[in-house]
């Protein structure tokens, strides 16, 4: 029983922190992979699709990427109207990239076809990824053309081609955003090639995204630039904060389940106790001393734990590895933005978790153990 209720609460554990650290990673990868940890705009009162366009010198972009917290940093611009095909119409945020786009950090999402290819001035190429979402509904594929009015005066009307599709699982990303070359926008806009809607900066780690957003703003913001940085993981705050929520769901399952696991295993030991009496007392009679007794079943009680433990951990990795390979538990991904439940493989936590449940538990051993001072040797002895 002991054994089995260590096993199942140490395997449970193991699970929730492998599903929650996945779902969070998978969440917060897709977020940041098609907006960047960082942005930089102009500064505007008005919450409108487009932006205002800015232009960082190169020596700037290249100060950005020199500090130690920043990775990557690309430019778009955003530009807003409508799709057509099939006398299917839907609308549209047709979000432009240069040569620096991280296809790297995108391919994972692309479906099917390849990335356009993105010219660096002059010509612009008419090459678009649209969504997988948006391809079932205007019925298109890879290769087919598609129909873009853009909301000007006049509208404009641009013939595009579909060079790939992807999917994010992000509901309001699928539905509308197509992405192409920045020179569309530009052209549209009148811009010069120099000139941007934003920059999306990616920094090396997600937990050092306060450091970088600093760095990134002293940088900018230095000289007589005056722009907007912004964190993403504050623009999305309600994404955010419910990835935070699950985390504290699980923090207190977890702690009902230590809970458990402790008084099952002082049940557990208190029965040992009671069932050796006349042990003990014999014990006692020959000098062995309360510390040496306490030891003993101590000892005993540590070695059930930690039989619990390995059962427990072969059941959650052999869980993991199976989801992790054959992606057997699927998702509605309109629902959980993702089609299938994902698995983190974070060994430091795995570690934790088990360190921690075996502090807790051995702690807990302290207690029945303590009841062996109380035994009387003649009492014990006679004791049936």
């Amino acid at each position: 029983m002991a054994i089995a209720s260590v096993a199942l609460g140490i395997a449970i554990m193991v699970i929730s922190f492998m599903v929650l650290g996945g779902f969070q990673n998978s969440i917060k990868d897709k977020i940041f992979s098609f907006s960047g940890h960082l942005q930089v705009r102009k500064f505007t009162l008005a919450n409108a699709y487009e932006e205002d366009p800015i232009t960082l010198e190169t020596s700037v972009r290249e100060q950005v990427l020199a500090h130690s917290q920043i990775r990557h940093i690309q430019e778009f611009a955003h530009k807003p109207g409508l799709i057509s095909m099939n006398n299917e119409v839907f609308g549209l945020l047709f979000k432009g990239m240069g040569p620096s786009f991280d296809t790297l950090s995108f391919a994972p999402y692309l479906q099917e076809g390849s990335f356009p290819v993105f010219s660096q001035s002059g010509e612009f190429s008419n090459e678009v990824l649209i969504s997988e979402k948006q391809a079932r509904q205007m019925q298109v594929g890879v290769g087919d053309k598609v129909v873009a009015y853009f909301i000007m005066d006049p509208p404009r009307v641009r013939s595009l081609v579909v060079k790939g599709i992807f999917t994010s699982g992000l509901e309001d990303f699928d539905a509308q955003v197509v992405i192409g070359d920045i020179g569309l926008v530009r052209s549209l806009n009148g811009w010069s090639d120099d000139q941007v809607g934003g920059y999306e900066v990616f920094v090396e780690d997600y937990a050092h995204i306060e450091a970088g957003h600093d760095a990134l703003n002293d940088i900018v913001n230095g000289e007589e630039y005056g722009y907007l940085t912004i964190r993403m993981d504050e623009k999305f705050a309600n994404v955010f904060d419910w990835l935070n929520l699950l985390t504290q769901n699980v923090y207190i399952l977890i702690g009902l389940i230590l809970f458990v696991a402790c008084f099952n295993m002082v049940s557990v030991l208190f029965i040992l106790i009671m069932e050796r009496t006349s042990m003990i007392g014999s014990f006692k009679a020959f000098g062995a001393t309360n510390q040496l007794i306490r030891r003993i079943f101590t000892f005993n009680g540590v070695r059930l734990v930690l039989k619990g433990l390995l059962i427990g951990n072969g059941i959650a990795l052999i869980f993991g590895w199976l989801q992790y390979s054959y992606q057997v538990i699927p998702l509605d991904a309109a629902t959980y933005y993702m089609g299938h439940v994902p698995i983190d493989w974070n060994w430091w936590r795995f570690v934790a978790i088990n360190a921690i449940t075996l502090l807790l538990v051995g702690v807990t051993l302290i207690l029945p153990t303590a009841i062996i001072s109380r035994v009387s040797p003649v009492k014990a002895i006679r004791f049936d």
